[in-house]
């Protein structure tokens, strides 16, 4: 049985594909409220290809009895801890969490709230995006690199992706990809917020790009995760123009007037050079001016 936490792009994504392959799956949902608003909508839509399809997937809220063996943590990386906090009385001993969170820190956060559970960090690059309340669009089939850096033995639930088509790796350097993907997302993210532009829009502050990928290079090494770090401005330009008419994740909080994960990207990545007695002048800076711009909207700075 799986149980998924957060009911956004991602965690839709992997209910209704289990579900769809006849794995068993219950959503755990914020409030009665949220799950009122669930059953009037009648389940989780998947739309792909074009074609809709619903899934009613059983859904109860964080008070309930049932234990959980098998959890996916789909939230935003500053509600996991919090969120695992309160399943904790559930989780059967040696659960095993999966981690979809962006950046780094709230995986660390998670372990603390459930010491006697597996946590297992995942990387991906499969696109949806909500088009309403509990309906998803599958934008593009990407992968799911797994790993747990303290255990490199694959999960037999692997099965369980296998038979849904959740394209996957179990990875035995997943930390290398949650570094590699922090840095894209640092020298990418911030910059289309304060310059108020897609992703395309970064082509035309090639210096500042380059300046935040050297020093972000030079943090990837410093931390120990040089494989990480090689021809990252390469591939920072190829994201660039990959994803050039979209808006990064980041922008999109910020022009919805919501709470960005700034914490976990750019403020993990100055704690880490801070710990290192790095300087890096030029991701300190823009830290300070995202801070900043965040304060002005009166959206919280961490």
């Amino acid at each position: 049985m799986w149980h998924i936490l957060g009911a956004g792009s991602l965690g839709t994504l992997w209910a209704t594909r289990l579900a769809r392959a006849g794995v068993p799956v219950q959503l755990i949902l914020r409030d009665q409220q949220r799950l009122l608003s669930y059953r009037q909508a009648g389940g989780l839509t998947l739309i792909e290809n074009g074609q809709a399809q619903r899934y009613a997937i059983a859904a109860h809220t964080a008070d309930h009895a049932q234990p959980i063996q098998r959890l996916l943590l789909a939230c935003k990386a500053y509600d996991a801890a919090a969120a695992v906090a309160q399943l904790a009385p559930r989780l059967t001993r040696g659960a095993d969490i999966v981690l979809l969170q962006n950046g780094l820190g709230s995986q660390d956060e998670v372990a603390r709230a459930a010491p006697l559970a597996r946590c297992i960090f995942a990387s991906s690059t499969e696109g949806a995006f909500r088009q309403a309340d509990f309906e998803v669009v599958f934008a593009g089939h990407g992968h799911t690199w797994l790993g747990d850096p303290l255990d490199l033995h694959p999960p037999a639930w692997l099965a369980d992706l296998r038979a849904a088509g959740i394209a996957h790796e179990w990875s035995l350097d997943i930390l290398s990809r949650l570094w590699r993907k922090l840095a894209l997302n640092c020298a990418i993210n911030p910059l289309t917020v304060l310059h108020d532009c897609r992703n395309g829009g970064l082509s035309e502050h090639p210096v500042q790009v380059a300046s935040l990928s050297g020093e972000l290079v030079e943090l990837l090494q410093r931390c120990g995760h040089s494989a990480a770090a090689a021809n990252l401005h390469d591939e920072v330009m190829r994201v660039i123009l990959a994803t050039a008419a979209n808006y990064s994740s980041m922008h999109q909080d910020v022009s919805q007037g919501r709470r960005t994960e700034i914490a976990y990207l750019l403020g993990y990545a100055c704690n880490a050079a801070q710990r290192q007695h790095l300087q890096l002048p030029h991701i300190n800076a823009l830290h300070d001016q995202l801070q900043a711009h965040l304060d002005a909207r009166g959206l919280p700075r961490h």
